[in-house]
């Protein structure tokens, strides 16, 4: 290896790819007609929105889709149209973003958080502990930063227990565990079109199902008044019949200009994995070769998209870790931190949430994130560019790390 002692990297970790030509050119197409919303079409006209919605479907093996402004107002509206009542409980992992217990708290629901174990995914004896409780029906079940739980296990313990299980997808689109897709799984999905996500549109969600009632009730919550039927990825019209006056409209559509960009994001999302997973992997390898750093080894049957990458400073107190942190960014390698105490940028620990009211001790997540370090791994960046960040990784750990 090349000597790179002192060296810094200087490229930007959230610089995503630019939007392709065609996405481009048909936003532009729909800048000049001004039919940016999605009820804006001709009759017999079909939006950007709506194929966007069926295009996804069909890339899901789903019935329904329903695209809407951000991955929490879709999170939301499944909660919402699952039946989720103020007062419920749901089940949620305690390693997650911010989004994900704001949107069921936005329902009413009391949170109960789940432990977490060391490869960063469920704790399925928690779990399935905390399921047994009579008053426990639902579960927002997290796939944070693209780490996949058993999932035969879990669908196991959901059955066993009739959970309803509602999937955040927001770190697994084009992931499958045992060759089924991330968001297959549960009673609804939710994806997130947000700019550091696996498609770009900088803000957007998309939710699938193949339940009709549910699917129903989220058209109407997200915004359709009285034109759903302008939604093609949508059950029959008596669906909407009975609940058309009872439910009311939050307003999370999306819009044609996004839909547009996100189509030809679609096309070649299997191949954009691929790409990710060169890089991961190549960044796996590297760093279980430094000493002090581990990441955690998956399950053959999880095919994930390495779209960001986790690693553990095991044994390490704050001081060094912080020291390890700065020095990182000191040559231009940014790493982020889920054991801070207080939230910084996208990062927070649950103990952030205080607006949960008492909050659990969960040892486990602590103790994990106390030491987990969290980096993207833009496409932008190439397998050169991965080299220089593992030495300067390495530098850095062996002149910080006891």
């Amino acid at each position: 290896m090349a000597n790179t002692e002192g060296k810094k990297f200087t490229k930007d970790f959230t610089l995503q790819e630019p939007i392709c030509d065609e996405g481009i050119e048909k936003a532009v197409e729909i800048l000049k007609s001004g039919k940016l919303h999605r009820y804006n079409v001709d009759p017999g006209e079909k939006g950007e929105a709506a194929m966007l919605e069926e295009e996804f479907a069909a890339y899901m093996g789903k019935k329904y889709c329903l695209a809407c402004a951000s991955c929490g107002s879709a999170m939301y509206l499944a909660l919402k149209s699952a039946g989720v009542k103020p007062g419920d409980k749901v089940l949620c992992n305690a390693y997650t973003l911010a989004p994900v217990p704001g949107a069921i708290e936005n329902t009413g629901a009391v949170i109960e958080l789940v432990d977490i174990v060391d490869d960063y995914t469920i704790d399925l004896d928690d779990l399935e502990e905390k399921a047994k409780a009579p008053d426990v029906k639902w579960f927002m079940l997290s796939h944070m930063r693209g780490h996949i739980t058993n999932m035969d296990r879990l669908m196991d313990i959901c059955a066993a227990h009739d959970l309803v299980l509602i999937e955040d997808c927001a770190h697994t689109m084009g992931a499958t565990w045992d060759e089924k897709k991330s968001g297959s799984f549960g009673t609804a999905a939710c994806f997130s079109t947000q700019t550091y996500k696996h498609m770009n549109s900088g803000e957007g969600g998309l939710l699938v199902t193949d339940a009709p009632d549910l699917i129903g009730r989220a058209i109407i919550y997200s915004g359709s008044y009285m034109l759903y039927e302008r939604h093609t990825s949508r059950p029959g019209m008596e669906v909407f019949e009975g609940i058309k006056t009872m439910v009311p409209n939050y307003s999370s559509r999306m819009d044609n200009l996004r839909a547009a960009i996100l189509r030809p994001q679609l096309n070649i999302l299997d191949q954009q994995c691929v790409r990710w997973n060169q890089r991961y992997r190549f960044l796996e390898q590297g760093l279980n070769q430094i000493p002090g750093i581990t990441c955690p080894r998956r399950d053959p049957r999880e095919n994930y998209v390495g779209s960001s990458i986790q690693f553990s400073l095991t044994g390490q107190d704050e001081i060094t870790i912080r020291h390890f942190l700065a020095e990182c960014k000191n040559r231009g390698v940014e790493l982020k931190w889920f054991g801070d105490k207080e939230p910084v940028g996208f990062t927070s620990a649950y103990e952030s949430w205080r607006y949960l009211g008492k909050l659990p001790y969960l040892a486990n997540t602590k103790r994990i994130l106390a030491v987990m370090c969290d980096m993207r791994i833009p496409l932008t960046f190439t397998l050169d560019d991965c080299r220089l960040i593992l030495a300067i990784i390495a530098d850095v750990s062996a002149q910080v790390l006891k």
